[in-house]
């Protein structure tokens, strides 16, 4: 996320506040923080100064921080929202509304050649497949704005890549839930990042950390292991 490159139309700018409007209610003072951002969607000239740049970069810090990234929680089950673009992919991995990691990567080679339908497909398998070790034997849903995906495991395979990637996906137990584009905010403004960013496995955008008071419980529990104490 402190990755993520300075806005330089009001289109990329508002894709950014889009994402960190998401998860507003998790940052202190937000809308006192992102004022001269908000503000610079208004007027006519798009002018990126010494306040914007400050308001930027601190909303960068508090959505790389705690409260905003959660710990993953093994008793709570996972939500992957996914979204494909013209040039790139962007997929969150979610609990209980709040972030756990999040990942976009480029289109290459003859992926930006693939119908609509295809590059949702391939953002569905490379979530799945990036976050194996939290998914793998456990229930998960898995959200995405194009409808026709609620029945892919339904609908006829016409292409040796639908093929490739629904074998991919055998094995997981999860259930597939459309989500209005509008509401898809997250995976969108991940998947229209400048991929200049990413790597050609993708570029893990943040993952989180153990928080104070999680750490402070460790520290006691060892305290009273016999086994630490030797």
């Amino acid at each position: 996320m402190m990755e993520w490159p300075t806005p330089r139309i009001v289109k990329k700018l508002r894709g950014f506040l889009g994402l960190t409007g998401y998860y507003r209610r998790f940052i202190h003072h937000y809308g006192q923080i992102a004022k001269p951002l908000t503000e610079l969607l208004r007027k006519n000239a798009f002018q990126w100064t010494e306040e914007t740049k400050s308001a930027f970069e601190e909303l960068k810090r508090a959505m790389s921080e705690s409260p905003v990234l959660k710990l993953p929680d093994f008793n709570k089950e996972f939500v992957v929202e996914t979204d494909a673009s013209g040039t790139g992919i962007g997929v969150v991995l979610l609990q209980e509304g709040r972030p756990v990691a999040s990942m976009s990567r480029a289109l290459k080679g003859r992926e930006v050649d693939l119908s609509v339908y295809d590059k949702e497909v391939l953002a569905i398998v490379a979530a799945v497949a990036k976050w194996q070790p939290y998914l793998i034997g456990r229930h998960f849903t898995i959200q995405t704005d194009r409808q026709s995906l609620k029945y892919l495991m339904k609908q006829r395979i016409s292409t040796p890549s639908q093929q490739r990637w629904i074998a991919k996906l055998l094995g997981y137990d999860y259930t597939l839930t459309y989500k209005k584009g509008q509401e898809n905010t997250v995976a969108d403004a991940l998947s229209r990042i400048p991929h200049s960013l990413s790597t050609e496995n993708g570029s893990l955008h943040h993952l989180s950390c153990v928080d104070n008071e999680v750490l402070e419980h460790v520290k006691a529990s060892w305290g009273s292991d016999d086994r630490v104490k030797r």
